[in-house]
């Protein structure tokens, strides 16, 4: 699904990679967490699969499509939830919904908008503007966004902050359903609780370097060996 070679991703005047020397395969049809501490570059790395970033040095290909030369590709093929929403709080929930399929040119009958807000637990505040939603909320509708496309690998940026219980199951659900259906997902997160019993294999990056991956069996959580990588 988703090949580093020797990737480095370095940021502007800063003194050192966020990323360093990355070599990596995750599976395709499976449920990868990415762990490590504050710093670490594990959301540089999420952006650069994402093709917000280009790599300074080596080669990312999701699903065989270089991010650098194929980046269009790979943008029809993922959807990416990061740490903002990107919710208009003018527009009511169904609003942004609706904004969201005109700009990715998908069809917008309102049943079918409700039926995605229902899937997220949002449904009955589908009139309310974005302003009078509590984070939770808001982080719901980023959800519902990636449930109005079919996508073969969907990338998460620690999903479940400023989410209660049924969020949380929200999220695994969605997770579960995808890999259900041949999709792949990438998941960072510092709250493994929350994943372990749906994940099928964690990797570590310290410092931007990368702890040898361990595949483990669902919901297992490895014993992490100090092999770095580049």
């Amino acid at each position: 699904m988703i090949h580093f070679s020797d990737v480095v991703l370095r940021y502007p005047r800063a003194p050192k990679p966020a990323v360093d020397g990355v070599t990596l395969d995750a599976p395709r049809g499976a449920i990868t967490a990415i762990v490590g501490p504050n710093g670490s570059g594990k959301s540089t790395l999420v952006r650069a699969i994402a093709t917000a970033l280009r790599p300074t040095k080596g080669t990312i290909r999701v699903f065989g499509n270089d991010t650098r030369s194929d980046s269009g590709a790979v943008r029809e093929s993922i959807a990416l939830v990061g740490h903002a929403t990107g919710v208009y709080e003018d527009l009511t929930v169904i609003e942004n919904l609706r904004f969201a399929c005109k700009m990715a040119g998908e069809p917008h009958d309102d049943a079918r908008l409700l039926a995605v807000l229902e899937r997220v637990g949002l449904a009955h505040e589908a009139n309310a503007r974005g302003r009078e939603l509590s984070a939770g909320q808001q982080r719901r509708i980023a959800l519902s966004r990636v449930l109005l496309r079919p996508v073969r690998l969907l990338l998460l940026d620690e999903p479940y902050t400023s989410f209660d219980d049924d969020g949380v199951a929200s999220v695994n659900d969605m997770l579960v359903d995808l890999r259900a259906r041949g999709g792949s997902a990438i998941v960072i997160t510092h709250e493994m609780e929350r994943v372990r019993g749906i994940i099928d294999g964690t990797v570590r990056l310290d410092a931007g370097l990368l702890f040898e991956p361990s595949l483990t069996p669902t919901g297992a959580m490895p014993a992490f060996k100090a092999v770095r990588h580049g």
